[in-house]
């Protein structure tokens, strides 16, 4: 019964929680930066490029005489770029709050309950 129980401590702790939602969070998230690419970056952007290749879509971007597509690399990349930058933007504003939520550091206290003692002790000895 042991083993059970510590996988289910394991299980349900506040990290791994995190995790699987940020595996889920995060694929949903690749198919939304895909899409972003693949339906909108490429043909705004790269659609007068492709057309003077005489292309209709990135993935038939390949080496003439060759099997590889570079055009699907591409657009990897720019799905990384994509993906990386919104990475960045977000932790950075997380960043800035955990800095802002920092408290201020407190005033130093005064005399511990030892440093009292011993004073006291001093000032005892003086007095015999």
């Amino acid at each position: 019964m042991g083993f059970f129980k510590e996988f289910k401590e394991f299980a349900v702790k506040g990290n791994v929680i995190d995790l699987a939602v940020g595996v889920v969070i995060g694929g949903a998230f690749g198919k939304i930066v895909t899409s972003l690419v693949e339906d909108i970056i490429t043909p705004a952007i790269l659609t007068p490029a492709l057309e003077a290749a005489n292309l209709q879509n990135l993935s038939e971007l390949v080496i003439p005489g060759t099997a590889i597509k570079y055009g699907n690399f591409v657009s990897a990349a720019i799905s990384f770029a994509i993906v990386a930058f919104a990475l960045f933007v977000m932790i950075k504003g997380i960043n800035k709050l955990k800095k802002a939520e920092e408290p201020a550091p407190e005033a130093p206290a005064g005399p511990t309950q030892e440093q009292l003692l011993a004073e006291i002790r001093d000032l005892l000895k003086k007095q015999q």
